[in-house]
């Protein structure tokens, strides 16, 4: 009776490990199929940025016949690319300092000061972020053109766009500071310190993964914005960031011939964006982790 017994176990225990492994290779196949599927216009991209065609635009041939780097020597000797780069590039460094900044700020404020009309105003942002941002673009150009600030001007304006609102973006940073207990502020107050100088040196030191995910988050956004720039560039060269440059190169008069030009800048603009994300990722995720607690 209790070989039977234990030879059931047994069983039972065989048929729950062949369903646990046949439930783990679908989720593996469904991963790397999904991986596929997400990696093949990159790989297509980067393939296409290789290739050595006469006439720079698309054949319907995935992997080149000829591989070479003239879409690239094109790309930085008979392009404004470099200019739009370096635009692109300086927006996303004052973005990530001044938003880190206001962002923090706000968010600290909000986690620990006590004020009247604190939760409406909570509220009010949140409402706020949840507007689509074009329906501002036509203001937003009115008092940006009276102040010089459109195209050639136009990454200083977008820079004040950036960080105008980005303190209202506080909800992942405050859940952050909601976890660190009160009690070192009130014992540094107790100590003397002022509440500027319980921010910067007690908060801070104790926030590094929150501070790098904010200034990561900052520095990225620039690159991919394309339609706030494109309302303020208003098609001059030197005031484009690399989305409304690279657009230019998409249109009916010169895909045929800058198709390749374009997979080639593609490239390049992915190279800085993919290895700040790749270097801070940890803190990424901890910062993200860290935040999302209700508060």
């Amino acid at each position: 009776m209790a070989q039977k017994t234990e030879n059931r176990i047994k069983k039972s225990s065989l048929g729950a490990r062949t369903k646990s492994h046949i439930g783990n290779a679908f989720a593996y196949l469904a991963l790397v199929l999904i991986t596929v599927i997400w990696l093949f216009p990159f790989f297509g991209i980067v393939m296409e940025s290789f290739k050595i065609n006469n006439g720079g635009g698309m054949d319907g041939e995935l992997i080149p016949k000829e591989f070479g780097l003239d879409n690239y020597i094109r790309l930085f000797t008979q392009t404004d690319f470099l200019i739009w780069f370096k635009n692109t590039a300086l927006m996303g460094v004052f973005t990530a300092l001044f938003q880190t900044f206001f962002v923090l700020s706000m968010s600290y404020s909000l986690s620990r000061l006590r004020f009247k009309m604190r939760k409406p105003l909570m509220n009010l942002m949140l409402i706020l972020g949840m507007f689509p941002g074009f329906l501002t673009m036509i203001l937003i150009y009115k008092v940006f053109s009276d102040m010089g600030l459109t195209m050639s001007m136009a990454p200083v304006g977008l820079v004040i766009v950036y960080c105008a609102s980005s303190g209202m973006g506080y909800y992942i940073s405050k859940g952050f500071f909601d976890t660190i207990p009160k009690t070192l502020d009130e014992a540094a107050r107790v100590d003397g310190a002022t509440r500027l100088q319980v921010f910067y040196k007690v908060i801070m030191p104790l926030s590094g993964s929150i501070i790098i995910y904010t200034i990561l988050m900052g520095f990225m956004g620039p690159w991919g914005d394309f339609m706030t720039a494109m309302y303020l560039i208003h098609e001059n060269s030197a005031g484009m960031n690399v989305a409304v440059g690279m657009y230019e190169w998409l249109s009916k008069a010169n895909i045929n011939t800058n198709y390749t030009m374009f997979c080639a800048a593609g490239v390049v603009v992915a190279v800085p964006v993919t290895a700040v994300f790749l270097a801070l990722q940890k803190y990424y995720v901890e910062g993200v982790t860290g935040g999302a607690v209700k508060g």
